[in-house]
């Protein structure tokens, strides 16, 4: 496998992943339809039946993947999407795209 269909795929496998979830689906289109595309934690908090430790953890799953950033703003973090991550799904995902290559694949 090419070192960049590898690291495509490994991006890629590591963003869905982080997507494979609901809520976190829920997430970053939440944080998307937001004004300015970004989310206050206590904002989030609201649509959520749930403890904000189990919200915090859904969220700190969705940065380290690189979907979102956070930012401290004194006591609440703010989030929001890393269009980046998402050029990056819709380009493996894209016709002719390196889950879509027919040159990578024997006949």
């Amino acid at each position: 496998m090419p070192d960049q269909l590898q690291l495509d795929a490994t991006t890629a496998a590591r963003l869905f992943k982080a997507l494979g979830d609901p809520i976190r689906v829920e997430l970053v289109g939440l944080v998307r339809r937001t004004e300015g595309q970004e989310a206050c934690f206590c904002d989030l908090a609201d649509q959520f039946d749930m403890p904000q430790s189990s919200l915090s953890r859904h969220l700190k799953i969705l940065v380290q993947a690189g979907v979102l950033s956070r930012e401290r703003r004194g006591t609440w973090s703010w989030y929001r999407v890393d269009n980046a991550a998402i050029d990056t799904l819709a380009q493996v995902l894209a016709p002719g795209g390196p889950l879509r290559d027919s040159s990578a694949c024997c006949d």
